[in-house]
């Protein structure tokens, strides 16, 4: 029973870098969003 508290650790490492990759995903959705919206600005196509 002395492997219980690696499996626990090694379960946080995989959520945390499951976190982190969703974290990274969204910060780029939102980079290129914002890319297409200047774009899409500067040739005049505003709201």
């Amino acid at each position: 029973m002395s492997d219980v508290p690696h499996d626990k650790k090694l379960w946080l490492r995989r959520v945390g870098w499951l976190v982190l990759i969703w974290i990274g995903s969204v910060a780029a959705l939102a980079l290129v969003a914002l890319l297409l919206r200047l774009l899409m600005n500067m040739a005049g196509m505003s709201a």
